[in-house]
């Protein structure tokens, strides 16, 4: 398994500040459908890497992932970096879902989505893009 993968998914998944809403939201539940999501997301993770780098995909300010340049992607690879997005997003859908049911606050779910959202964008690499909450792409 590789370090860095773990290191940012756990990052992510992990340390998000806790005390997010009235009542404390548990973001470190562990189901076996979170576990699921967690380790599909982290085996894409790897693909994802060099578009991340490249600046083609980006962090959305909604915990999502973008092509933000379909441009830094060759013709021949953007069917393939679409459907890695495409899994990418279903599963980061499902996880805030997931969490938000864990805790039995299925109305929470926006929060924990906002709350991964900007996890994601602070522990990005330099270099990374993400979604200001103008809209507007900014590279890290």
């Amino acid at each position: 398994m590789n370090r860095t993968i773990l290191y940012f998914l756990l990052m992510a998944l992990f340390l998000v500040p806790q005390a997010i809403y009235a009542e404390e939201a548990n973001l470190e539940v562990n189901t076996p459908a979170i576990a699921s999501l967690k380790q599909s997301m982290q085996a894409r993770h790897a693909q994802l890497v060099a578009n991340y780098e490249n600046g083609a995909v980006g962090f959305t300010k909604d915990g999502l992932v973008a092509l933000r340049d379909a441009s830094a992607v060759p013709l021949a690879q953007r069917q393939h970096v679409n459907a890695l997005i495409s899994a990418e997003n279903q599963d980061r859908n499902a996880l805030y879902r997931e969490i938000a049911r864990a805790n039995n606050h299925p109305e929470w779910e926006q929060q924990i989505r906002t709350t991964f959202g900007q996890r994601w964008i602070k522990l990005a690499k330099s270099g990374w893009w993400y979604q200001a909450a103008s809209g507007s792409w900014t590279q890290k």
